[in-house]
This record gives structure tokens, sequence and C-alpha cells, in this order.
């Protein structure tokens, strides 16, 4: 008896990273370990451990305190594999070698232990923006997965001044640098959310990422693709 079930089998790699479709991730454990973002995991086979990753040592600490913000980040750690998602949103992986990408906290879905993170702010975000404008930094080699609602756009910095709602931007490239950009004609409206009249200024050379969409990150605009680590990294 045929059955349509098989277009449902598991997608084998040698890879430690493989998307089983583009809302599912597999990680191999056998030679790798993650961090990855708490609740993210929803199956796992074989003999594999949760444990609470922390802040990741004093300065992030520090930063965490005064940002207010952070990333709720899982280590995984054992023999066999784990599957990773985050309410169905499209997952997307990049593997670094030696380099730098910077991505908001919400969307960082998981990434090797061997990569080194950290929190950074976008230039000119002063206490006046609630919550800071913090991301987070990750550098070296290895595989990260992200997730965005929808399928993004990769715009060259390079090529014209850039600017981006700070829900949209996703993440971008080493080379670029963020600034914030006010607006203070309130006539003009752009996008869907309140904070229409601050966008994140992008300038260098690189690219950045961005989502076609602001509906998954919830809460304070400027807390989401342009920070937004809040509820995220308590410990």
């Amino acid at each position: 008896m045929e059955t349509t079930l098989d277009q449902f089998a598991e997608t084998t790699s040698t890879e430690s990273f493989t998307l089983q479709n583009s809302k599912l991730l597999k990680v191999r454990l056998e030679s790798v370990t993650i961090q990855a973002k708490i609740g993210s995991m929803v199956a796992y086979q074989g003999d594999v451990t949760f444990e609470h990753a922390g802040s990741g040592g004093m300065s992030r600490m520090l930063k965490k305190a005064v940002s207010g913000e952070g990333a709720e980040l899982m280590k995984v750690t054992g023999q066999g594999e784990v599957f990773l998602a985050d309410a169905a949103q499209d997952i997307h992986l990049i593997h670094l070698e030696d380099d730098k990408i910077t991505c908001n906290g919400p969307h960082v879905l998981a990434f090797d232990a061997g990569i080194d993170w950290d929190i950074e702010r976008v230039k000119d975000a002063g206490s006046a923006i609630a919550g800071g404008m913090s991301n987070i930094a990750l550098k070296g080699t290895g595989w990260v997965a992200i997730v965005t609602d929808g399928p993004p756009l990769r715009l060259d910095v390079a090529a014209a001044p850039t600017f981006a709602d700070a829900q949209s931007a996703i993440l971008w490239s080493s080379g670029v640098s963020t600034a914030v950009k006010t607006d203070v004609n309130l006539k003009s409206l752009i996008g869907r959310s309140s904070g229409e009249t601050l966008q994140i200024a992008f300038a260098g050379e690189g690219w950045v990422l961005i989502q076609p969409s602001e509906g998954m990150v919830s809460g304070n605009p400027l807390a989401g693709a342009a920070g937004g680590l809040s509820k995220m990294l308590r410990g």
C-alpha cells in the first residue's frame, strides 16, 4: 500500500545542523554541543541533556543589567539528535568561518557552543528609548540557526543609504555599523507599529537581512529586531 507519509521522512546528513524542512531543524550531538533558545525543543532521540546556559560570565551579566535585556538560552549536550523549532517560523542556517554577525535576540534559534556571543547596543540608543536597543553578536566558526517570520531579503548596505523598521531587521554582517534614525515628523507614519518614527540606520560594507513582517516579536517595537532580548537571559 502506497503512503504519502514518505514525504515526511527524516533528512539525513553528515552535517551537525540539518534542516528537515523550512520550519524544523535537526542537530546531531555526537560531535557538537549547542546552545539553543529555551522552549525550542520539539523532539529528541538518544541520550540528550538540557540545562540553563546562564548569562555566560560577569561581563555579560553587567551588560544585561544595564540594558535590561539578554537571551534565554539552554545548553544541549549528549549523544543523539535534537529537533528544534520556534512557532513554525522559517529557519535559516548560516555557517561562520572565523567571522561575526549581529542578530536580534528573539530570532536566534541555536548556535554551536564554540561560537562566542556578547550583547551589543545600537549607537546613540540612549536610556530614553525603553529597554535600549541591544543585540546578540555571534563570533567564531560554526553553525548559527535563525528564525524569521516569512522569507527574508538581503540588502547591500554599501549600495545605498539603508534604514529598517526596528522589528524587521533580523541580522547584519561584520563591517556594518548601526545607529538610531529619529523622524520627528509625526505625519511620517511608516509601518504598522507605534515605533514608526524610530528606525535603524545601517552603514559600512556588508549586508542586512530584513524579514517581511513586524508581527512575531511582541511588546515594545524597539525591543524587537533592534534588541528585544527582553524575556531572554534570566540567569
